[in-house]
């Protein structure tokens, strides 16, 4: 919808009472990329893609960084507030439940900083090649109840899965129960990447309470 602050893509799905998920591209990617990847993950679910806002030498991202690996966190956290915003806002014009996010790489770490900050947007999140983001959030809480799945590559250069063990510590602080999982791959995604996160998100929907 027009009033809505970013570029994006929603899908109702087949199923428009499973949870939605809010799909997040990595450098480069746009707004549909990574749509196809929800679906497999979570058929006939309700999907929200939004697009970056910030462009690095042409290509989408979510926030901007000083180097590989380093990030703008000024930026970082005001990119994660205005994220918060949309979702809220598309939860509201499209009628939706709180998403889970589905992010890669740079949508990974927005995803993370979203959850860090702004914990009450986000019913949990399958994070896929993420980094810390942020590192000192700030005050840790908010996320009690709440699951998180981070799926590292094993021989990634960039997202390695020491790094990745700091984040889940860090999201554990905040209460969430986190589950790192390492992957024999690098910072690509393979096929064993979306096995996992959909048994994964099978599992979290399984142990919801029935609805009366």
């Amino acid at each position: 919808m027009s009033g809505l602050s970013f570029i994006h893509r929603f899908e109702l799905g087949t199923q428009p009472a499973s949870r939605p998920l809010l799909v997040l591209h990595g450098t480069g990617g746009n707004e549909s990329d990574l749509v196809p990847l929800g679906k497999m993950i979570a058929p006939g679910a309700p999907l929200l893609s939004p697009r970056g806002k910030v462009l690095e030498h042409g290509m989408p991202r979510f926030f901007r960084r000083l180097a590989e690996g380093v990030f703008d966190e000024d930026d970082v956290r005001a990119r994660a507030h205005e994220l918060a915003d949309f979702v809220e806002a598309a939860r509201k014009d499209y009628g939706l439940a709180p998403p889970v996010a589905l992010g890669y790489s740079n949508g990974a770490n927005i995803a993370a900083a979203v959850l860090l900050l702004r914990p009450q947007v986000l019913a949990g999140g399958m994070l896929l090649r993420a980094m810390v983001p942020l590192q000192s959030p700030g005050p840790a809480g908010g996320l009690e109840g709440k699951a998180v799945l981070i799926v590292s590559g094993a021989r990634d250069p960039i997202a390695t899965a020491a790094n990745a063990e700091r984040l889940k510590a860090m999201l554990e602080q905040a209460g969430a129960q986190v589950d790192h999982r390492v992957l024999p791959a690098g910072h690509e995604l393979s096929r064993d990447d979306i096995d996992l996160a959909r048994a994964w998100l099978q599992a979290q929907d399984a142990a919801l309470p029935a609805a009366s």
